[in-house]
């Protein structure tokens, strides 16, 4: 029994469909079917626990405003709002204290089949991660007019908008689909359990509790 009120944020898709197995570990059971409803708030078999579920980049703002006490978001997510450590999460009200291990990826670079990175002039990249990409392209001494888009990042350099972009690749069939082919790896990615600063300095006991619980669990 969960004495303390929680609120968790979860990331919508494939992400939340491997994170209910690991809160049922906690015995935190969303009272009715998730992936059959459009709410967004869900209270538990704990009434001291509800679930919000959001986009993954709503969920690190959610719990960096204390909103929501936890959140389950991807790497790519922490890295793009500037969580890339403990540290740096710290410092804007978010710890990252668990590697879950689930919804694996990685975050790359693409571009056409049979042509190779262009690192001698100044580029155009597509992408939705753009802090990532500056930062990216930055450290590799490249310079790159970053083109943010939400979707069909493939098109971009068929179409000549982009000569690469940068996406988060899972098998890979979708570049291939698409004339396109990964080049270089950005990061590893898979889902991060993330607390709230203050959440975790005022609920610690029941907190860590539920951090003991899951890590447990995988």
């Amino acid at each position: 029994m969960i004495d303390t009120p929680l609120t968790i944020a979860l990331t919508k898709g494939r992400i939340l469909e491997e994170t209910l197995p690991l809160l049922e570990a906690a015995d935190i059971r969303p009272l009715e079917d998730i992936s059959k409803s459009r709410k967004l708030l869900f209270e538990t078999n704990q009434k001291n626990v509800r679930l919000i579920v959001l986009r993954g980049s709503d969920v690190t703002t959610y719990v960096r405003y204390g909103t929501a006490d936890l959140g389950i978001a991807g790497k790519d997510m922490l890295m793009e709002y500037g969580c890339e450590s403990a540290e740096a999460c710290g410092d804007q009200g978010i710890y990252e204290v668990l590697d879950l291990g689930i919804a694996k990826c990685q975050l790359m670079t693409a571009g056409r089949v049979n042509e190779a990175p262009i690192r001698d002039r100044r580029i155009k990249v597509a992408t939705k991660f753009i802090n990532v990409a500056k930062s990216y392209y930055a450290e590799k001494g490249v310079q790159a007019d970053i083109i943010k888009l939400y979707g069909a990042m493939e098109l971009a350099p068929i179409m000549g908008l982009a000569d690469e972009i940068i996406d988060i690749v899972d098998t890979g069939n979708t570049l291939k689909a698409n004339g396109l082919v990964p080049w270089d790896a950005i990061a590893d990615i898979s889902s991060r359990l993330i607390v709230n600063k203050a959440s975790m300095k005022m609920k610690h006991a029941a907190i860590q509790s539920l951090i003991d619980k899951i890590s447990s669990a995988l």
